[in-house]
């Protein structure tokens, strides 16, 4: 019992150096509930993709300090962009054993098909990880170098340009419809399952572009295989010094992606804890901290009250882009 209450203690610690606007109680801290079987952690896309690969990461991070006496399963269900995800953490409704890793989809995917009846306001907020960034990438084969040699040959091939994303209505898609608006261009969007798969045909050559994330492309660009043309930031990224922002190039338009963990319907107080306390951990570790940095995730630790006000904001952001481009009513 003493070790489970230091371990406690010091996720309390950690949470209040992060500043999260979050009371974690002595009384919750005593309560030291401890999962009594495996956690199943759903990844809301398939396997490769940048949510994959923050999910593995954290797992080998918990395991690797010892931060839960159950081990942590990761499982991709990527169908119906998410939407798999999604209605099977709603129906775990008051199960203490399944947690979420999500992406933007979190809010589009509802939002699209209401059938699905999903409050995602109804899901426990365990952790915001991270925002993830985009680009704009090619092959680099082509000749293109910059966001005007993009749009000439993006113009020149029209409809016959692929532009490979994740998902129908996800992010992807929308970084293309931007794309296309902003510069009056028509490349037909293809969706694949997994930030992992779009890279791959990218990088052979059997698309045109992608808006991948960093952590996705990062391989296949060190190999020299593609190329970047500008980033969806407001700031150049440190990783991709000479690559501009949109902002920089006349477009006005920046988009993140969140990376949270959420945990079913009707969780537990203690459970809730438990596993605010381990990715409080996780995210001031060493391991997550330079994942973060060499894959140019940015922002702070949310939980709790401060996470569902972030889930509200983007929501409506994204109700306000999903109407804009004519995806629902």
């Amino acid at each position: 019992m003493k070790n489970l209450l230091k371990s406690s203690m010091l996720a309390l610690g950690i949470v209040a150096l992060l500043g999260l606007g979050t009371t974690i109680t002595m009384q919750d801290a005593a309560a030291a509930w401890e999962p009594k079987k495996p956690v199943e952690f759903v990844i809301m896309a398939g396997k490769g993709g940048g949510a994959d690969k923050m999910a593995r990461l954290m797992q080998t991070i918990i395991e690797k300090h010892g931060l839960s006496s159950k081990p942590f399963v990761p499982i991709n269900k990527p169908g119906g962009s998410g939407a798999e995800s999604l209605i099977y953490l709603k129906q775990h409704d008051g199960d203490n054993h399944v947690i979420m890793v999500t992406l933007n989809s979190f809010y589009t995917t509802p939002l699209r098909q209401p059938d699905l009846g999903v409050d995602i306001s109804t899901f426990t907020p365990i952790g915001r990880m991270a925002e993830d960034t985009f680009l704009l990438w090619v092959n680099s084969d082509t000749d293109i170098m910059n966001i005007q040699d993009f749009v000439k040959a993006a113009k020149a091939a029209g409809n016959d340009w692929i532009m490979a994303g994740t998902g129908k209505g996800q992010e992807d898609q929308l970084l293309t419809t931007f794309l296309n608006n902003a510069y009056g261009l028509d490349m037909k969007y293809v969706p694949y399952k997994g930030g992992g798969r779009v890279a791959k045909e990218l990088a052979g050559n059997n698309a045109n572009s992608t808006v991948n994330n960093p952590s996705e492309q990062l391989g296949f660009w060190e190999a020299g295989k593609t190329r970047a043309l500008a980033a969806f930031t407001p700031e150049r990224l440190p990783v991709f010094p000479d690559v501009p922002t949109f902002k920089e190039l006349g477009q006005d338009y920046v988009y993140f992606m969140q990376r949270s963990v959420v945990g079913a319907p009707g969780m537990s107080s203690e459970a809730e804890t438990f596993y605010r306390n381990v990715f409080a951990q996780v995210y001031a570790s060493d391991e997550w901290q330079e994942y973060m940095a060499k894959k140019s995730l940015l922002g702070g630790f949310l939980t709790g009250a401060s996470l569902k006000s972030y889930w509200a904001r983007e929501r409506a952001i994204h109700e306000t882009i999903l109407r804009d481009i004519g995806e629902i009513e």
